[in-house]
C-alpha cells in the first residue's frame, strides 16, 4: 500500500509523513531528501546543469555510490558518508528545484522510489507523488499552508542548523520555488484530482497526522 503526501515546502510534509509511517507501521520514503542528495552530489562535483552529458555521467556515478537506508528517519550515505544533515543546508535548498526539474534526474529518482515501494507498505512525501510517481496510490493527500506560517517553520529548521537567514528572504525563496515547481514542464507541483487537501496553517503536526490517519481508517472500514 502507498500513502502519497504532496505539497510545497514548509507545510509539514516530512514530519507528518514520518509520524504517520510510525503510526501505521509502514516504511517512510522522503523523496525530497533523495533529490537533495543528488543536488548535494552535483554541487560537490560542480556539475554543469546546462550540460546534458555532464549530468548523465554524474547521475550514473551517483547511483553507484548512494545508499538510501529506509528507516524513520531515512539516512542517506554517499560513498559510506552520512550526508543526511548536509543536504538540509541553504546551499542545497537554493539549487534543489533546478536539479529536480531535470528530466534525467527525475527518471533516476522515480526508478529508485518505485523499487523501494515495491518491497512493502510505504508513506511517501514529495511534490509529484500522487500525480507522477504513484498515480495509483491507494491514498493521496495534498498539504497547504499560508506563506507566513511556512516561512516561520522553515526559519526554525535553518536556525537548528545555525544557518543565518531572515524570514523575509525565506518568504521570497518560497514564492520563487513555488512558482518554479508549479510551472516546470516536467512533473510540476500540483494536487492530484483525487487527493484529499488539508490546510495545515492552524494545525499542529499531531493534528495533521490524526486527520490523515482518520481518513485512511475511514476508507478501510
Amino acid at each position: 500500500m502507498v500513502v502519497a503526501i504532496d505539497g510545497p515546502a514548509g507545510v509539514g510534509k516530512t514530519t507528518t509523513a514520518k509520524l504517520l509511517a510510525d503510526k501505521l507501521g509502514f516504511m517512510y520514503l522522503d523523496t525530497g531528501a533523495m533529490y537533495r542528495s543528488m543536488t548535494y552530489f552535483f554541487l560537490q562535483k560542480n556539475v554543469d546543469l546546462n550540460d546534458i552529458k555532464d549530468i548523465q555521467e554524474n547521475i550514473i556515478l551517483f547511483e553507484n555510490i548512494v545508499e538510501f537506508k529506509i528507516q524513520n528517519p531515512m539516512i542517506i550515505f554517499l560513498s559510506g558518508k552520512d550526508i543526511s544533515q548536509e543536504i538540509r543546508r541553504v546551499a542545497v535548498t537554493n539549487y534543489v528545484s533546478q536539479v529536480s526539474a531535470i528530466d534525467d534526474v527525475r527518471k533516476s529518482m522515480v526508478k529508485i522510489q518505485r523499487s523501494v515501494a515495491s518491497k512493502g507498505n510505504v508513506v511517501v512525501e514529495g511534490r509529484d507523488i500522487g500525480t507522477v510517481v504513484f498515480p495509483d496510490a491507494e491514498f493521496k493527500f495534498f498539504l497547504t499552508a499560508e506563506y507566513e506560517v511556512r516561512a516561520l517553520r522553515r526559519l526554525k529548521e535553518f536556525n537548528k542548523m545555525n544557518e543565518n537567514i531572515n524570514v523575509n528572504q525565506i518568504k521570497e525563496d518560497l514564492l520563487a520555488r513555488d512558482n518554479y515547481d508549479s510551472n516546470r514542464k516536467i512533473s510540476p507541483l500540483k494536487k492530484a484530482e483525487d487527493a484529499f487537501e488539508i490546510d495545515t496553517t492552524n494545525c499542529t503536526i499531531d493534528e495533521q497526522v490524526s486527520i490523515i490517519f482518520k481518513e485512511i481508517e475511514k476508507k478501510n472500514e
